[in-house]
């Protein structure tokens, strides 16, 4: 009989995790048309989902390697302003993202937020000078079936649902399916996209 089951200390006996690529970068904007159009000049991009706040564009396979938000409340106050949102390093599998958060955490290094894009499991950190670091699973094995599901889903929620990390390591280990496990619950009555959002 075999088990489903799974460890992460397996993958953290293993060789050390790094990321698998650097993923995209997102900008905060407070024009977002003029910051849209450079980019897609710039890099010869299509867009890949926008609305009147945030547009995710992209030039090759990746479901977005550039996003522009534009967020309510930018002022000139430091990590308000225009600038850098965030950069984002992608792991493999769940697995390595997990353990992975595990590692940190065993490292007094924790997330300040974390939540299912529909797209990715994203867990966001701060690094020493405030930046914020992405660090995600890409849920679909193809850029279509990111491109897919932003298409059929970011008009009601572009953000996700905020997820707890250690009930997704529980689930996990006791071998739940991974399709289960990263399933994008619908956001909660009377709230909105940007109410999954912690800055």
């Amino acid at each position: 009989m075999q088990s489903n089951s799974r460890r992460l200390s397996d993958i953290l006996a293993g060789p050390p995790l790094m990321p698998a690529k650097l993923s995209h970068v997102v900008l905060r904007t407070a024009r977002l048309k003029p910051a849209r159009d450079w980019y897609l000049t710039t890099l010869n991009g299509r867009v890949q989902y926008e609305d009147a706040g945030v547009c995710f564009l992209t030039y090759d396979t990746e479901h977005h390697r550039i996003g522009i938000v534009q967020m309510p409340g930018i002022t000139g106050e430091p990590g308000m302003g225009p600038g850098l949102e965030h950069i984002s390093f992608a792991y493999r599998d769940l697995g390595e993202l997990l353990a992975n958060y595990q590692r940190l955490k065993a490292l007094r290094i924790e997330p300040y937020w974390t939540i299912n894009h529909g797209p990715t499991i994203s867990m966001y950190y701060r690094d020493p000078d405030g930046n914020r670091i992405e660090l995600q699973y890409d849920i679909f094995s193809t850029a279509e079936g990111a491109n897919r599901f932003i298409a059929e889903n970011y008009a009601e929620n572009f953000m996700g649902i905020i997820f707890d990390p250690e009930e997704m390591i529980r689930k996990y280990e006791a071998g739940v399916s991974l399709a289960e496990i990263v399933e994008r619950p619908a956001l909660p009555a009377g709230k909105t996209a940007w109410d999954m959002h912690r800055p």
